[in-house]
């Protein structure tokens, strides 16, 4: 039986400005905008060429806009990633990767080349370069 993540929600608190970033900066395709409610508006995102969407989100009780961290895309070409976040307004860190239990600058091999950005409302993300093999 295979269990296929699709969506995770992404808390944020004006779903307005997080369409946009995510949309027109960041550069995920809208699958969905829709009103459930006066007060719920589901917006629901994907990254290109990913199985898995987010879903914008100001009705999560448990968890406020800004809290999340460690969401991880991963691409064949760390340079083109961050040139392409860069260049749509996004502010992205340096290429980074792990040494000694710290980060330091540039690729540090397979699996270990990393580009670290937040949303308007502060929710984290890392984008990590994939071998070419894997």
């Amino acid at each position: 039986m295979d269990w296929k993540l699709e969506v995770v929600p992404v808390p944020v608190s004006d779903v307005d400005r997080a369409k946009h970033f995510y949309a027109e900066q960041v550069g995920f395709v809208v699958d969905l905008d829709t009103r459930i409610s006066d007060d719920i508006r589901l917006v629901q995102l994907t990254p290109p060429g990913s199985g898995c969407s987010i879903q914008l989100n100001t009705a999560l009780k448990k968890v406020p806009p800004g809290m999340l961290e460690g969401l991880l895309l991963v691409v064949a070409d760390i340079e083109a990633a961050r040139e392409h976040l860069v260049s749509r307004g996004v502010e992205a860190s340096p290429i980074r990767h792990m040494a000694n239990g710290e980060w330091v600058a540039g690729h540090g091999g397979d699996w270990n080349a990393f580009v670290f950005f937040s949303d308007p409302d502060g929710n984290e993300w890392i984008v990590q370069e994939r071998p070419a093999s894997s």
